[in-house]
């Protein structure tokens, strides 16, 4: 079998199940779970890189934000997606290792804190749409307001905020990332999306407020690493059209043109597996070969062929 470099997204449930408080004994316990599909990959030789999202993270860091209001000044987004590609990478670090130990397999694992540059005139900075910490109510609204937060219903849960949510344009640390694969390390990168920053015109780098999609930025890494795959791990075995309808139907694979007219069509919603689809298509469109998108637990058998939807050229 030839060795592939691959670049692997953990989804959500990879740390927090549904239904759960998300206490760190439950994050460990999860995170410990998610690792027997990496272990496969690694022990197959293949040079893996694994991102991995930070939600419910970030959100709890919101919501300390406010309850700390009055004795200690609020992080920005960029210092709360660094603060969670150090906690998360942690976990997901120590739980790889160990792993890694118990299957006889000797390899380092790094978590690199990883800046994505962004452009600040990117539309999303005007129009902020992505939904960050908890519900609030209507009789809120003024006060979330009066913070000067852009407040907008998620429909039938309440109030959120939302922030921007800017295309990631380039990954500042991604020829050192390029550099421990070589040298066969397993790294854990662009955690939470990255931590958002624009480039000055002097080359200087300063934070954004504001988050960047997860898959959207495991999909530039994979291309300007030069990845063989992406691997996107979400809550299902394998994309569908017309999800949880009579007519309901899942896809092996689909080509760059059908996926694109089934964005246009609206089968992918912006909340779950439209940002997914969309990665996928900019990561083959930028020279990549194959993406495979599947639950957690089809991981290795999708990076072999037998599993997943796959998305080709």
């Amino acid at each position: 079998m030839s060795k592939k470099t691959i670049v692997v997204a953990l989804g959500g449930n990879a740390l927090i199940e549904e239904g759960t408080q998300g206490t760190i004994q439950e994050q460990f316990e999860n995170t410990r779970k998610s690792m027997a599909a990496i272990v496969g990959l690694v022990k197959e030789g293949h040079h893996v890189v694994l991102t991995h999202g930070n939600g419910p993270q970030a959100g709890v860091h919101l919501i300390r934000n406010e309850a700390g209001a009055a004795q200690v000044p609020p992080a920005t987004l960029n210092v709360i997606v660094a603060d969670t590609q150090g906690s998360i990478g942690y976990m997901v670090q120590q739980s790889l290792m160990n792993a890694l130990v118990k299957a006889g397999v000797k390899k380092d694992v790094v978590t690199v804190v990883t800046q994505v540059v962004v452009d600040k005139n990117d539309p999303s900075m005007l129009n902020p749409t992505k939904y960050v910490g908890p519900f609030f109510k209507e009789a809120d609204l003024d006060a979330c307001k009066a913070k000067g937060w852009v407040m907008k219903e998620d429909p039938g849960r309440g109030y959120r905020r939302v922030v921007a949510s800017p295309i990631p344009v380039d990954v500042v640390e991604k020829e050192t990332i390029h550099e421990l694969l070589k040298g066969g390390k397993v790294v854990i990168a662009v955690g939470g999306g990255g931590v958002p920053v624009c480039r000055e015109a002097d080359g200087t780098l300063d934070g954004v407020d504001a988050v960047i999609d997860k898959d959207r930025a495991s999909a530039l890494l994979a291309s300007q690493i030069g990845a063989d795959e992406l691997l996107i791990l979400t809550g299902v075995d394998r994309v569908a059209i017309n999800f949880k309808k009579p007519d309901m139907k899942v896809l092996d694979s689909m080509t760059v043109a059908e996926a694109e007219k089934h964005m246009a069509d609206g089968q992918f919603p912006k909340g779950s597996m439209g940002p997914k689809v969309e990665a996928a298509v900019d990561f083959i469109k930028r020279g990549g070969k194959l993406v495979v998108i599947t639950s957690l637990e089809k991981a290795q058998e999708a990076v072999d062929g037998k599993a997943g939807t796959r998305v080709v050229k």
